[in-house]
């Protein structure tokens, strides 16, 4: 979601430089820095920004710089003359005599006047599109991001894969530590040689059943396999992929509860290491 673009343009002998940053964020939340006399153009660059960027912290400048051509001043004649008479007047009471009269006058306030300059359409629409440049080379800059955060991500769910083989590798010789286990304990007990070999039987399978984690391994493939194909929608699903990576780590932590062996345990630490990596950069997916 971070980025960074900048297009600069020149229009009616004014050079514009737009720059946009953006950081990560859950909404939209858009600044904007500009001349004043630009103003209303700020709710039009607003829906530009909201509508190319999507989501994000995202910071827009406009800086403007004049070529002098336009920046003309205008006498007010209205002040000048009032001004001129009551100096006149105050000269002839106070006996001043007035050498430079109207070189003083256009230092005085409100006597000389910047004249605000219009935005016409054709600037409007130049200004949307120099926008609209700088947009497109943040866009870009984020794609350059996203396409390495893809192969990253491909890769660490491939790793969680092939975690989960390295697990059921070891699921046989769990089965059999967790019944010689419970046979070992009974013996401890003085109760080996007195159980009900049916009922002991039971008992087994049913704890057995409750260490089962089939179902866990066939969800995490489930999901591992959905958030890749997300990842390759035509278009960016940052928050959906955040929804499907909770779900991938409740089942690892599950099979993880479940396991009561060390190389299995050990597998499943492997699984959440890489997908706290993928968490980590997640908030950085658009």
């Amino acid at each position: 979601m971070t980025g960074y673009g900048k297009a600069t343009g020149s229009h009616n002998n004014k050079n514009f430089t737009f720059e946009v940053k953006s950081l990560n964020s859950k909404q939209s939340d858009i600044f904007v820095r500009m001349p004043s006399v630009y103003k209303e153009m700020e709710l039009p660059f607003r829906s530009q920004v909201h509508k190319k960027l999507q989501r994000g912290k995202i910071e827009l400048n406009l800086n403007v710089e004049s070529t002098g051509a336009e920046n003309i001043q205008t006498i007010n004649e209205r002040a000048a003359e009032k001004y001129y008479h009551q100096i006149l007047s105050l000269s002839g009471k106070l006996n001043i005599e007035q050498s430079n009269i109207m070189g003083d006058l256009l230092k005085l306030p409100e006597v000389l006047v910047a004249e605000k300059p219009e935005i016409d359409n054709e600037e409007k629409r130049f200004l949307q599109n120099l926008l609209e440049e700088a947009l497109d080379k943040l866009n870009e800059f984020r794609k350059t991001e996203g396409d390495k955060l893809y192969e990253d991500f491909r890769k660490r769910i491939d790793i969680i894969l092939e975690k989960q083989k390295t697990v059921e590798q070891h699921e046989s010789a769990r089965i059999e530590a967790v019944k010689n286990k419970i046979i070992k304990a009974l013996g401890e007990l003085g109760e080996q040689k007195e159980k009900d070999e049916n009922r002991f039987e039971q008992e087994l399978i049913y704890y057995l059943e409750k260490l089962d984690i089939t179902e866990e391994k066939v969800r995490l493939q489930a999901h591992c396999d959905y958030f890749k194909e997300t990842m390759n929608a035509d278009y960016s699903q940052g928050k959906k992929l955040g929804f499907i990576l909770q779900e991938i780590g409740r089942e690892i932590n599950t099979m993880g509860s479940k396991a009561n062996y060390a190389q299995i345990q050990k597998a499943v630490v492997e699984m959440k290491d890489e997908m706290e990596k993928i968490k980590e950069q997640m908030l950085n997916v658009l």
